[in-house]
């Protein structure tokens, strides 16, 4: 049997003791925050959380153990996107693909995430964050489904940052099921054919109604976008890093920040 449970308190304990805060992540934090512009600020920033696997193994824990120190990641990021004024937060916790996984793997990523809904949604309604998931929601576990549903009835009024989280999610699923609804719409009369156009496609998407992400950010090295937000992510800055999640703190969001508002995004223009 596994040494270390996902609810133990000493478990909990290692991951903190190994992914602490130092006085130089602060020193640094401290000064990015100063380089921060408010007029250039990204509406949107999508995160692959990726690394945990990988993450707990080269420290020769098991990869449950690497997931819940994803966690504290995702924790401190969420509040930091929220402080420094983000619209929307994306990040990708579950991939349609990701089924293919040992059985005892996945369950133990819907305990967490549910965990994760039931004990974080106090607070994040207290910080105004508003939860919603994307993705083929049905086909999750219903206790999954069930903590889904009630943390996007909790947060519904929320009106600060929206917090998106995909999960069975795959950017060609929502694209096929974008096609689909628009198809039955043309079916039924309701649009013609000729009124079709990139507006209407992403009026269909998971997404409908908010910005597409400034920004990408993958950490843990790999360079590709794995079935995520494949429409969306067309004029997308990224921001890749060999920082595992576990290790990605508000500092490395901060950068990614501040990087993204050096740049000149040209949309396939020139520069001037």
């Amino acid at each position: 049997m596994n040494q270390f449970v996902g609810g133990d308190p000493v478990f909990k304990n290692i991951v903190n003791l190994v992914r602490r805060t130092s006085d130089k992540d602060i020193d640094q934090e401290n000064l990015l925050k100063d380089a921060l512009d408010s007029s250039r600020m990204p509406r949107h920033v999508a995160i692959i959380m990726d690394g945990n696997g990988r993450w707990a193994r080269r420290r020769g824990m098991p990869r449950s153990l690497g997931h819940r120190a994803g966690v504290e990641s995702l924790r401190e990021v969420v509040k930091a996107s929220s402080e420094i004024g983000l619209e929307v937060l994306t990040v990708y916790a579950f991939s349609t693909e990701n089924w293919k996984r040992p059985r005892e793997e996945v369950d133990s990523l819907m305990d967490l995430l549910v965990e994760y809904l039931y004990k974080e949604i106090d607070d994040l309604v207290k910080n105004n964050v508003r939860v919603r998931a994307i993705g083929k929601l049905d086909e999750l576990p219903p206790r999954a489904q069930e903590a889904v549903v009630r943390a996007h009835e909790m947060s519904e009024k929320c009106t600060g940052l929206n917090f998106n989280i995909a999960l069975n999610y795959g950017g060609r699923a929502e694209l096929e099921d974008a096609v689909r609804r628009i198809g039955a719409k043309v079916a039924a009369g309701e649009l013609s054919p000729g009124d079709i156009n990139q507006g209407v496609i992403s009026d269909h998407l998971y997404t409908a109604g908010q910005p597409d992400p400034d920004i990408l950010i993958r950490p843990a090295g790999d360079l590709r976008v794995s079935n995520f937000l494949l429409w969306q992510l067309a004029y997308t800055e990224f921001w890749l890093t060999d920082v595992m999640w576990p290790d990605f703190k508000k500092v490395h969001l901060i950068r990614a920040v501040v990087d993204f508002q050096r740049r000149n995004r040209r949309f396939g223009g020139l520069n001037e």
